[in-house]
């Protein structure tokens, strides 16, 4: 069993920066990969960014690479989203959430995650 509970999210404006951070318990997380995903009103759940449970593969939602970075801190049982140059259509519920088994090819699809956190509001104005 993994818990998940996301931090992190605020208000700001368009061109700065946010650290979101995914706190998780449970003895075996160090053994889950964990992906971000985020909804903004209206639509569907997408994938933003996901790890390994080794922190070895990163990957990126292809619209987002060279802004958003992933990385995790197994010891502390911690996963971070560093979100930079953000736009408003950036704007929208994030989720942090953890799976077992392959990583590849499933990362970026959301219906293959167990556990979830219940997401922080990020706001980005124009």
């Amino acid at each position: 069993q993994v818990q998940l509970v996301e931090s992190g999210g605020g208000l700001v404006q368009a061109g700065g920066s946010l650290r979101l951070s995914c706190a998780a318990s449970g003895r075996t997380f160090g053994s889950y990969a964990v992906g971000w995903f985020r909804q903004a009103p209206g639509k569907e759940r997408e994938f933003v960014a996901a790890t390994s449970w080794t922190g070895g593969d990163r990957n990126y939602a292809d619209s987002l690479k060279g802004r958003f970075t992933i990385s995790r801190d197994n010891a502390k049982k911690m996963v971070y989203l560093q979100m930079n140059s953000l736009k408003p259509e950036d704007t929208a519920v994030y989720y942090c959430a953890a799976r077992r088994g392959d990583y590849y090819p499933d990362y970026d699809r959301p219906n293959t995650y167990d556990y979830w956190g219940q997401g922080t509001q990020v706001t980005v104005s124009s």
